[in-house]
């Protein structure tokens, strides 16, 4: 997923909000999870997240996430932000985050997802 820093995603000065590269975590974690299940998911937990670099407004944000554990309902899911600065120079990792997502039947109750491909 990608992501471009606006100024209205911004702070005075001019670095991204963190309640924003969550929001977009979050989406990202549960593209993974749905992708993953197959059914419709919503967010059980945010487990850690560790902002370590700056944004700036201009920088784009790729952001990727991975099914990394699966229970019965509940997947945990990786997220890593990485971030392009506008000026061309290298991109680096920015923020991660651990996810908690469960599936859901129609009723809204949690439901069984399949095991990833390499658990035995």
């Amino acid at each position: 997923m990608l992501e471009s820093v606006f100024p209205t995603d911004t702070n005075p000065r001019g670095n991204l909000f963190g309640g924003t590269m969550v929001a977009w975590m979050d989406k990202a974690a549960g593209y993974a999870a749905l992708r993953h299940a197959r059914t419709a998911v919503v967010t059980a937990a945010i487990d850690r997240i560790e902002f370590a670099v700056a944004v700036s407004v201009g920088d784009m944000i790729e952001l990727s996430a991975e099914v990394q554990k699966v229970g019965r309902s509940s997947m945990q899911v990786l997220v890593e932000a990485w971030r392009e600065p506008r000026d061309g120079s290298e991109r680096e990792l920015c923020t991660r985050g651990e996810f908690t997502i469960v599936a859901v039947d129609d009723d809204g109750r949690p439901c069984p997802v399949p095991p990833l491909p390499n658990d035995d």
